[in-house]
């Protein structure tokens, strides 16, 4: 039996939050709009790129019919949004001992897909994950359950599944999925942790494995 794990990427694995403020702020300064503050740009990440653009554009008030193009230049900024991403503590010593655990992983997440692949890349993770499901991977994105169904099945895992997100996106996913999900509550969360559906809430990726083990064996 095929005992996979899915994860969400950023606000879970990786804090890629000062990259997107970097690069939203390049997109501003060409539009001579005030630059947002880190604290902003996280807590407009979560729903994919064109949400993103959507957020930025509404707090500097820039008009609905920009958006196709502030949005292609924020894209075409973000494969090479990694030199400020880092993974978060422990998140790659979970993933080394998960993976010598016989357990197959996976990632979905609502970034596009190049820009996953590239971070991915950049801070050697690729290696952990034998399924990723970016944004723009399919017709539909998070919270819609079809991306992480997507995923599971690339994986061949039918029924020993687990999930680990970091938001009230992943948590709605997972409940409407019927997946168990793991909660990591330093990422980009919104909503405080009681008010978000979940199996086991960590804050440390030290008590990750155990997690998994007591769910998944």
């Amino acid at each position: 039996m095929t005992k996979a794990i899915v994860f969400d990427l950023d606000g879970t694995l990786i804090d890629s939050a000062p990259d997107i403020h970097a690069i939203a702020n390049r997109v501003l300064a060409g539009e001579g709009a005030p630059p947002l503050s880190l604290a902003q740009a996280r807590d407009f990440i979560g729903n994919g790129a064109s949400v993103f653009v959507a957020r930025m554009r509404a707090a500097r008030g820039i008009p609905d019919a920009e958006h196709a193009r502030l949005l292609a230049a924020f894209v075409g900024a973000y494969d090479d949004a990694v030199h400020l991403t880092t993974p978060y503590p422990g998140a790659v010593a979970a993933l080394d001992m998960l993976a010598a655990s016989g357990f197959v992983m996976g990632i979905c997440t609502n970034k596009p897909l190049r820009p996953t692949h590239a971070v991915l890349n950049h801070l050697g993770l690729s290696r952990h994950f034998a399924a990723v499901l970016g944004g723009d991977s399919l017709a539909v994105h998070k919270p819609d359950p079809a991306p992480l169904f997507a995923t599971f099945d690339a994986l061949g895992a039918t029924d020993a599944r687990l999930y680990v997100g970091d938001s009230d996106v992943d948590a709605e996913t997972a409940q409407r999925a019927g997946v168990p999900f793991l909660l990591y509550t330093q990422g980009y969360r919104k909503v405080p942790v009681a008010d978000l559906p979940h199996d086991a809430a960590f804050d440390d990726f030290a008590d990750l494995v155990a997690l998994v083990r007591s769910r998944l064996g």
